[in-house]
This record gives C-alpha cells, sequence and structure tokens, in this order.
C-alpha cells in the first residue's frame, strides 16, 4: 500500500523467498538469540512488565510481574487486567483519543502478602501487527518507600513536638525563678517579725512552697535532658541507688495520693554501665504513671532479679490497667489515655532504654494492673562481649 510504513520484520520477511538455506538457518539462529537477549533482559527486570491489549487481556508479562500479581506465567496468560487489580478503567478503548494518554496510580494488594505496587500504562502502536494499539504496564513494588516516607513524616512530627515542648518546658522555668526569688524575700521578712506562732505557720508555709517549685524545677531539668537526643553518659552505676534517689524524690506525692511503695532491690545488684540522669528520667516516668493510674490504697511494687547477661528491674502497679488497643500503641508519641497527658513519658523511656543497649517491656490486664520490666545489659557482661567471651 502507497505510503505504508514498512518495520524491519517486514523487509526480513520480503526477502525469505531469496534466501538459501544456510541463510536462512543463519536468520532464524540470529531471530532466536536476539528473542533470547530480550527474554534475559526483561526476566532479570525488578519491575513488572506486562503487555496488554485495548480490552485489558494479558499477552505478556515477565517474572516480576507474576511475582508481584501473585499468579504464575500460565495463570496470567489471557487473564484480564481489571480482575486482577481493582480500580483500574474496564476498557481503554481502540479510538485514537481514549488510550493516548499515560496512566499512573499506586494501588494496594493483599495477595501473595499485602504491599503498595505502582502502576505505570503507557500506550503504543506493534507496527508488526498492522499498526494495533496495545499497551505496556510497568507495575513497582513501593510499599519500602511508602514505610520510609510514612516513618521520616512521623520522625519530623516527634521532632517537632519535642521542640515545642522543651520551648514550653523552659518558659516555665521562668516563672519558677521568679517565685524562688519572691519565697526568699518573704523568708527574711518572717525573720524580722521574730518568733511568733503566726511567723512560725507562714514559715513553714513558705518552706513547704520553697519544696514544691525545687520539685518542680527538678522535674523540668530531667525533663528538658530526656527529650533533648544526647548520647547518654555511660558509667559505671548502681540501678538500686539512683531509684532510691527517685523514690525518696517522690515520697511527699505518693504520701499525699495513699499509696504504698513496696521497693526490694538490694544494694548488691550487678553494676550496669549507664547514665544516672536519664535513669532518673525513666524511674521517673515509669513510676508517675503508676501513680497515676492509681486511686488512695493503691500500691506500686518494685522488684529486681539478675541472670548471667542483664538486670531487671519490675515496676507493678494496682492500677486501672490498659486496654489492648491501647497496648500496642503505649510507645507511639501523642497518644495517651490520661486526660491532660502529652503521650511522650514512654516514648522517651524507650528511647533512654535503647541508648543503654535495654529494652522496655510492658504486660497490662485492664481493672488489674499493669507491670513495666526494664532489662539492662550487665556491665561485666558488655566487657565479656567486647573481649570476644
Amino acid at each position: 500500500m502507497p505510503g505504508k510504513k514498512h518495520t524491519s520484520l517486514d523487509r526480513v520477511l520480503g526477502r525469505l523467498d531469496t534466501l538459501d538455506p544456510v541463510n536462512m538457518a543463519n536468520l532464524v539462529q540470529r531471530l532466536a538469540k536476539e528473542r533470547s537477549l530480550f527474554e534475559q533482559i526483561f526476566k532479570t527486570l525488578q519491575e513488572g512488565v506486562l503487555v496488554i491489549s485495548t480490552a485489558g487481556i494479558i499477552e505478556y508479562a515477565n517474572d516480576a510481574a507474576q511475582r508481584l500479581i501473585g499468579l504464575s506465567g500460565e495463570g496470567l496468560s489471557g487473564q484480564t487486567l481489571w480482575r486482577l487489580i481493582p480500580g483500574l478503567r474496564p476498557t481503554l478503548g481502540d479510538d485514537a483519543n481514549a488510550s493516548a494518554s499515560m496512566v499512573a496510580r499506586e494501588f494496594e494488594l493483599t495477595y501473595p502478602e499485602p504491599r503498595t505496587i505502582r502502576l505505570y500504562m503507557v500506550p503504543f502502536r506493534d507496527e508488526d501487527a498492522g499498526g494495533e494499539r496495545r499497551h505496556a504496564v510497568i507495575l513497582a513494588d513501593v510499599t519500602h518507600d511508602r514505610l520510609t516516607t510514612a516513618q521520616r513524616i512521623e520522625d519530623e512530627r516527634t521532632s517537632s513536638i519535642l521542640l515545642l515542648a522543651a520551648g514550653v518546658a523552659h518558659e516555665l522555668g521562668n516563672p519558677l525563678n521568679s517565685l524562688t526569688i519572691h519565697l526568699q524575700l518573704i523568708a527574711r521578712k518572717l525573720k524580722k517579725l521574730g518568733r511568733s506562732p503566726e511567723a512560725e505557720s507562714l514559715s513553714e508555709s513558705v518552706d513547704v512552697c520553697r519544696e514544691e517549685v525545687a520539685r518542680l524545677d527538678g522535674i523540668i531539668t530531667h525533663y528538658l535532658e530526656a527529650i533533648r537526643p544526647s548520647p547518654p553518659d555511660l558509667s559505671e552505676t548502681n540501678l538500686a541507688d539512683i531509684l532510691a534517689e527517685v523514690l525518696k524524690f517522690q515520697k511527699r506525692e505518693f504520701s499525699d495520693r495513699g499509696i504504698v511503695v513496696e521497693a526490694e532491690t538490694p544494694y548488691a545488684l550487678p553494676a550496669v554501665m549507664a547514665d544516672r540522669n536519664q535513669l532518673k528520667q525513666v524511674f521517673f516516668n515509669i513510676t508517675k504513671n503508676a501513680m497515676e493510674s492509681m486511686q488512695p490504697g493503691g500500691r506500686l511494687m518494685i522488684k529486681s532479679r539478675a541472670d548471667d547477661d542483664s538486670v531487671y528491674l519490675l515496676f507493678g502497679d494496682s492500677g486501672s490497667g490498659i486496654r489492648q488497643e491501647d497496648l500496642v500503641r503505649l510507645f507511639e508519641p501523642y497518644h495517651t489515655t490520661k486526660a491532660g497527658g502529652h503521650g511522650l513519658g514512654l516514648m522517651i523511656v524507650q528511647r533512654i532504654m535503647r541508648a543503654h543497649g535495654g529494652q522496655v517491656g510492658v504486660e497490662s490486664r485492664e481493672g488489674t494492673g499493669t507491670v513495666v520490666t526494664l532489662q539492662f545489659p550487665r556491665k561485666d557482661r558488655r566487657v565479656r562481649m567486647l573481649g570476644g567471651g
């Protein structure tokens, strides 16, 4: 036909009548090698490649496409793509405009495992088949990329909220400093009034206020140290010693809430390598959570144990417990079950424990209570590991 474009295959076919058996065999061998080469290329691609008709019938699928869709070559051949991938249009049409544009989208597949697939579909005309329109479909598994992106967004959100929390905590320090100064002035004036019963009563109240201001200042200091990402300053540490400091610091609050604390932590616990200030924040956060989960008359039991590799501290409270649906989200930032809670306490605990090479475990039963287990690597075990023991 005049004006018809001749393809390379047309030219080869046109010469078949003039080829002798030897040249014919050479030609067939060359075509077979080229076909084998292209097949190997498509097999080694990590992306799935499909060729489909305008009706969506799969005419070719490489190994990656079979793996991504979860069907073998025999299972894919002759299948309609729309039935395998939900949401795609049921027909591409065969007119000049209906299929001239590229399709790009992402979709979820659940078989053979849940994953996210990105699809590109590009039209082309098969000149060797009379210009029939077909579509090349490229499939790529982007599950890991999606997860990585989601994690990066979550990390950015966490950094933002921690920065905000640090700013708020820092701002709280200013009025506390002002309170401290004014309480000092009041204490000096009370001394000048002499030893009257009224003056002594006011002096005791001022002392209580000064202690509470100092306690709040300590909380803010530990909080700022905890939320600022900094590597732990490790030194040989006795866990019982640090725990005793924290419990002494919280003694008044436990008493005011009517909560009994029983700690069975012998001083002879094996030593660990730890940052004392960061561990104080860990213990404070856990005991604070336990305290707030209990009613007056509640009991907090703290026990310890050790094996050849680790030292364990167990904090068991008689509080309200944690619902199963909340338990799986316990270490997520912003997730809290307490009115007015910020949801950062256990996230900070987990981060500090990981930086110390330790672990956090939580077991809870709704209506019964919660047990938090902290696992620390023993100092001598660290030495043996470094020494290849």
